[in-house]
């Protein structure tokens, strides 16, 4: 057992949320490198604080508890949080979280360690649009320029709620908007978010919305975590708006930029650590789910911009965590 283990004795008193706001704050601009870490502070999270060392954000619905990303805490002190909730909460279920938590889960408690999907990271400091790869990219910001699309950002409403509910309706989730994996539109706090918005003659037809993620109180990268766009632009606009914006966060000297979950985007191979049988229903809900999600369409979207890929997990008690995972689509709303 780790001395980080051992270390627990001395957390004598452990009660959830007894961070105040500023000191959760604090936080995350010092631990908040995860791409979901802003998005622990939507609201309904629950916390599981430790003085001195940080904090774990979960929602517990349907008879479910659904940690989500993994804990806001230097890499060192992972052991020290999730020690604890675990003997707390032996039946929950961690969503995107690293594998450096999938290792502890695993080794410790013998939790499955599961891919759920990827994430992808692109050094901006390299960035450009050129290279045959990107062509799409450059098809669509001239497409974009010939409609007289230009980009702002502002950080006041702009048609934002209009724009939102027609795209939802043209979504597989119709009148349903993803939620915890996705943070909503409208949070309290909103510190460092960047919005930009596209415009056409002057009116407002899609958007993005960025997060901030941090490192030792400083942003190291943004994620864009909200993104909407008209209807009559389904093509282009997205490609538009993330261009823009990578080259104003470039300008500025921000290291990178997340694109964020890519979900059920999956390594054939299959780890130790994972189970045969959740990993198998996760490949076929990709091929077979674009009904409920439009799975492989994020998946080409992102990929375009040719960022660095790595895995992201969950973790799970049971080989098919069947109830849990319903609770969990029910959580996001995709059923």
């Amino acid at each position: 057992m780790s001395d980080q283990i051992l270390s627990l004795d001395g957390v004598r008193s452990l009660d959830e949320g007894v961070f105040t706001f500023p000191e959760r704050i604090s936080y995350l601009k010092k631990y908040g490198t995860h791409s979901q870490s802003f998005s622990t502070l939507q609201p309904e999270m629950q916390y599981f604080d430790v003085p001195g060392v940080g904090y774990l954000a979960y929602m517990r619905k349907w008879g479910g508890t659904f940690v989500l990303s993994d804990p806001v805490t230097a890499p060192e002190h992972f052991e020290v949080i999730l020690e604890q909730f675990h003997q707390r909460f032996p039946s929950a279920c961690y969503i995107q979280v690293s594998k450096r938590v999938v290792d502890y889960l695993y080794r410790r408690f013998g939790l499955f360690g599961t891919q759920f999907g990827s994430e992808s990271r692109i050094n901006l400091k390299n960035w450009s649009l050129s290279g045959k790869k990107k062509q799409i990219l450059r098809t669509a910001l001239n497409q974009a320029e010939k409609n007289g699309i230009t980009v702002k950002e502002r950080f006041s409403d702009d048609h934002t709620r209009e724009i939102s509910d027609a795209w939802i309706r043209t979504r597989k989730c119709k009148s349903k908007e993803i939620r915890f994996l996705i943070r909503p539109m409208e949070m309290e706090y909103r510190e460092n978010e960047r919005h930009f918005y596209a415009y056409q003659d002057g009116k407002a037809v899609g958007f993005i919305y960025f997060d901030p993620i941090y490192r030792n109180n400083e942003i190291i990268s943004y994620v864009p975590n909200i993104s909407r766009a008209n209807a009559d632009f389904r093509q282009g606009i997205f490609y538009t708006l993330m261009a823009h914006a990578m080259d104003v966060f470039k300008a500025e000297g921000v290291p990178y930029l997340d694109l964020g979950l890519i979900p059920l985007s999956l390594d054939p191979a299959t780890e130790h650590q994972e189970s045969r049988l959740l990993k198998r229903i996760m490949h076929g809900l990709y091929e077979k789910g674009n009904f409920l999600y439009n799975f492989k369409g994020l998946e080409f979207t992102k990929s375009r911009f040719r960022g660095e890929n790595f895995k992201t997990y969950c973790c799970h008690r049971r080989s098919l965590p069947a109830l849990e995972f319903l609770a969990m689509f029910k959580l996001t709303r995709l059923l």
